[in-house]
């Protein structure tokens, strides 16, 4: 799964990284968050028609806050949201949480890299064992595009006119994790490649099956990072400096 990310980078890199038209972000500036987890708001990409413009009116390439766990429309509440933060790449075409939104709903998340936690063999406190996490970045310092997926979510019980009568919420796309990050954890985060963002992004096409493939080669780097980083409340660029040891040699892999 991908349960934690960084997105240090700002509203002005995005718009020009992504060839955003449209800043659809109502104003909202989101600060450099090293440690994202369930149910924040995080930026993400995507291409649909403005809000006021006409029904027949062109989509358009926007950038958007929405909060990351996905809220379907059917919903009775938006508690669902923080269970569906991933959708994984096998099923997300036919599970009726997420196949309305993959038909026509797809999005791009940005991120600088995400963390995974690798099971070890020492026990810790309650002889359970303990965990180590990792930064799974691009190797090349590039933005990571993963794949998602938005859904709109109407709350009943406010009025037509009140700003918080919809909830735009989005899922990560998931697959089997390859190279060196396999060896940390099964599941990644489903990556777009730059030349086929304009494809999963349009709404026209329905049928995006073709673009759940099997990761190749990533191109990513891994390194072991603090422990700092299981804890929400902290957040910070040091949550993504490689772990050190003594007389600061860098941790090894594994």
């Amino acid at each position: 799964m991908c349960g934690r990310f960084a997105a240090a980078r700002s509203k002005r890199q995005l718009l020009e990284e992504f060839e955003v038209e449209l800043d659809g972000a109502d104003g909202s500036e989101l600060r450099p968050d090293y440690n994202v987890a369930p149910t924040k708001p995080v930026y993400a990409v995507l291409s649909r028609a403005p809000k006021e413009a006409a029904e027949e009116a062109r989509p358009v390439r926007q950038l958007r806050v929405l909060r990351w766990g996905l809220v379907p429309s059917w919903a009775k509440d938006p508690s669902i949201g923080a269970k569906m933060i991933n959708a994984r790449v096998e099923t997300v075409a036919e599970k009726p949480s997420f196949r309305r939104a993959f038909a026509g709903r797809r999005c791009l998340i940005p991120a600088d890299g995400y963390y995974e936690w690798a099971v070890l063999e020492e026990t810790g406190a309650g002889g359970r064992p303990k965990k180590q996490p990792y930064f799974i970045r691009p190797a090349d310092g590039s933005v990571m595009a993963m794949a998602g997926l938005y859904e709109f979510w109407r709350d009943r019980g406010r009025p037509d006119d009140d700003p918080d009568a919809w909830l735009a919420t989005c899922t990560v796309i998931t697959t089997t994790a390859v190279d060196e990050a396999g060896k940390v954890h099964d599941r990644m985060p489903m990556l777009i490649e730059r030349d086929r963002w304009g494809d999963w992004l349009d709404p026209g096409v329905r049928d995006a099956r073709e673009f759940l493939i099997p990761a190749g080669s990533t191109g990513l780097a891994i390194h072991p990072v603090s422990t700092a980083v299981n804890s929400v409340r902290n957040n910070g660029p040091e949550l993504v400096e490689p772990l050190r040891e003594e007389g600061g040699k860098e941790s090894a892999l594994f």
